[in-house]
């Protein structure tokens, strides 16, 4: 059984850092990706970013691209989120999710990944 673990999310200034963690466990296919999405209240969810597991091919939406950073971490199979200088408009519930490469490219992130943790949650004070 495929399991994600998201941590990191926490009360953070506007133009300050967190790191999010996705730990994750269960995988059978050594092929796969691993996506940051992010809802705010009264919004629809957001694909932030994703790294492919193998080619290491990274996705960015483009409010991310300058200031995040994902990064895999095969030995402790953790996926991670570098967010720097956050503004208030990132405050939201983060969700990391996986499925097979083909999910995440250079340019895209799907949405239909069919593993997902339970979120974590940035606050970003202004």
């Amino acid at each position: 059984e495929v399991q994600l673990v998201e941590s990191g999310g926490g009360l953070v200034q506007a133009g300050g850092s967190l790191r999010l963690s996705c730990t994750f466990s269960g995988f059978n296919f050594d092929d796969y990706a691993i996506g940051w999405f992010r809802q705010a209240p009264g919004k629809e969810r957001e694909g932030v970013s994703c790294i492919r597991r193998l080619d290491g091919i990274t996705f960015y939406e483009d409010s991310a691209k300058g200031r995040f950073t994902i990064a895999n971490d095969n030995a402790k199979n953790t996926v991670y989120l570098q967010m720097n200088s956050l503004k208030p408009e990132d405050a939201a519930v983060y969700y990391c999710a996986a499925d097979w490469a083909r999910y995440c490219g250079g340019d895209y992130i799907s949405y239909n990944m069919n593993y997902w943790g339970k979120g974590t949650l940035v606050t970003v004070s202004s």
